[in-house]
């Protein structure tokens, strides 16, 4: 049976509505205040929902804003909404503050500091009452831009290098590590990292993460076993990897600073008619939605970027209330997920 949806009575008001429940307004006014609803009794806040259903009555946010001074409105900030691994971030972060009576404002800056500057101004003017950043760098203007206007941030899966806000991210050196481990076990000694943009934390930190992973397992770094590529995404990550492999034929494996990296680093590979993992075994970061599907499904390392969204929405909630928040990051566990993309090196991979 399909519902439909009573329109709402020309004329109808809350005083009208407050009659039929059988309550004061200001009853009806807290049951339906997605911040105050807590305040009134369940079966009574119920039934004044209901009757307001049966009669098409819609609270009126904006006049509700302008009265209280409260927007209940969060921005949220993503480098490129395209990524997978930011629908997660931003469908946790929905899911708490949803629960506490706010909602989102998701603005897509394409990783240009101007636009995230124009749309952090433009969020502003229409009262957002905190920001979370997934697009910040290591040392961001936008955020800058954000705490000389007093308005609380919290970051996402990046952090600021001096930690001057708050941040939920993932164990990017562990991570990397782990998959240095990982690559090490199967029997590899030639290993090269396809890296993410140095001035972003995640870049930085599992570069960092890469180095030590050779230095803990015996294999000596070398500056030119790692290159920087220049955005997150497939086309960077082949360009990176063409490189790489033209000046390092004899590599058996490669990390990559996240999925999209690595999805580029083996059509670069599949270009030199070679083959992953026969040729080349490929490590991946983030295990963002559908690389289990690729062919061949993709050895990552899993960050939980949903529960980072939730940890950075707690956060926030907690600022915007004026509480405390005792550690400034918060860095979350990360996973090896092994996965079709990496094997043993071969005799003829070896030979190269």
């Amino acid at each position: 049976m399909v519902s439909v949806r009573r329109p709402a009575r020309p004329g109808f008001t809350l005083k009208q509505l407050a009659e039929l429940a059988g309550v004061h307004p200001s009853t009806v006014s807290r049951a339906l205040d997605p911040l105050k609803h807590g305040l009134v009794a369940a079966d009574v806040a119920d039934r004044i929902r209901r009757i307001a259903e049966e009669h098409g009555y819609r609270r009126n946010s904006v006049a509700a804003s302008l009265r209280t001074q409260r927007s209940t409105l969060v921005g949220v900030l993503v480098p490129d909404i395209a990524n997978p691994v930011f629908s997660p971030i931003i469908s946790g972060i929905t899911e708490v503050v949803r629960g506490q009576g706010f909602s989102t404002i998701v603005a897509d800056t394409g990783g240009e500091a101007d636009s995230g500057l124009r749309l952090v101004d433009e969020l502003i003017a229409r009262r957002v009452e905190g920001l979370v950043l997934a697009s910040a760098t290591r040392n961001d203007p936008v955020l800058n831009h954000c705490l000389a206007e007093g308005i609380p941030v919290v970051l996402v899966n990046r952090a600021d290098d001096l930690d001057r806000a708050p941040a939920v991210v993932s164990d990017d050196i562990l991570g990397m590590r782990a998959a240095v481990e990982h690559l090490h076990g199967l029997g590899h000694r030639e290993i090269g990292f396809v890296g993410g943009p140095e001035r972003l934390s995640t870049g930085h930190l599992r570069r960092i993460g890469f180095e030590q992973g050779l230095t803990d397992f015996g294999l000596a770094f070398r500056p030119d076993l790692a290159v920087e590529a220049r955005a997150y995404d497939i086309e960077a990550g082949r360009s990176a990897a063409v490189d790489l492999m033209r000046d390092h034929p004899e590599l058996t494996a490669i990390v990559a600073g996240n999925d999209l990296l690595a999805l580029g680093t083996c059509a670069a590979i599949r270009g030199r008619g070679l083959t992953c993992p026969g040729d080349v075994s490929v490590v991946g970061h983030n295990d963002m939605p559908l690389v289990d599907l690729v062919e061949p499904p993709l050895t990552t390392i899993r960050i939980g970027p949903r529960q980072m969204g939730h940890e950075a929405a707690r956060m926030l909630l907690s600022l915007i209330g004026g509480e405390a928040v005792h550690h400034m990051r918060v860095v979350l566990p990360s996973t090896l997920i092994v996965r079709g993309s990496t094997a043993p090196p071969n005799k003829a991979a070896q030979r190269r």
